[in-house]
């Protein structure tokens, strides 16, 4: 899982530069999933606990389109893969367009009638931080495969580490990028990783995701959030979310 965890980011980083701003890391991370998984498109949103949608990404101006229409009619995988926290896969959009169960009455057709045969969407979270979803849009009928479903789960995964390497660069003042959980934070920061992993009995990995998820998820500066967990006035065990 490490190894391909490390190719898919490898296949990330080869995609072209896209424009600069915030999104533009995101954009990379949709053409590599559009790549890999052998869909026509992907895209990406980022929402607010309360779903509405703050940011988004795709891989090409046709799954932009496909994206936003769901926002704009307020139903879809998107919406509904956030607000269940699991994946919804559906196979063949052409069931839903031709059903009378009700889901999508409005976005099923319309996204049809786009050239969308297939769509898989998966929610970007981590703990109870919940950041947007990532999805994946096929022009053909057929589910993915089981190795399709891994990759995709691994794309989630780094689109969560993606979303919260931004939120600490910018409160730090660097560049995003996609680093490794061992980047080379302050020393401080070490010492809250350590009281997080005691607080919850988790690894020191999992401790820095979830201090990462909690500044992200609260709008605070990294550096703002570790200092209040080492002076004591944060603990996760009675104050996370």
């Amino acid at each position: 899982m490490a190894d391909r965890t490390r190719a898919i980011r490898d296949l990330i980083l080869r995609q072209p530069d896209g424009p600069g701003g915030s999104d533009g890391l995101l954009r990379r991370v949709c053409g590599a999933a559009a790549q890999e998984l052998a869909a026509f498109g992907a895209g990406i949103s980022v929402m607010t606990e309360d779903g509405i949608r703050g940011a988004a990404a795709a891989s090409d101006s046709v799954s932009e389109r496909i994206e936003e229409l769901q926002f704009m009619i307020g139903e879809g995988p998107c919406i509904d893969a956030f607000a269940s926290r699991r994946p919804v896969l559906v196979p063949d959009l052409g069931n839903l367009v031709d059903s009378a169960d009700g889901r999508w009455p409005f976005y099923a057709p319309a996204a049809h009638e786009s050239g969308l045969r297939a769509v898989f969407a998966f929610p970007l979270q981590i703990g109870a931080a919940r950041l947007g979803v990532l999805d994946v849009f096929r022009d053909r009928v057929g589910p993915l495969t089981g190795g399709e479903l891994a990759d995709a789960l691994t794309f989630a995964d780094v689109t969560v580490t993606v979303l919260l390497d931004q939120q600490a660069q910018r409160a730090n003042g660097a560049i995003p990028d996609i680093v490794d959980d061992g980047a080379d934070y302050r020393a401080e920061l070490f010492q809250a990783q350590g009281m997080v992993m005691v607080q919850l009995g988790i690894t020191l990995g999992e401790a820095m995701a979830r201090i990462r998820a909690y500044a992200y998820a609260e709008d605070r500066r990294l550096s703002d959030v570790t200092r209040e967990i080492v002076a004591r006035r944060l603990r996760f065990d009675r104050d996370e979310r």
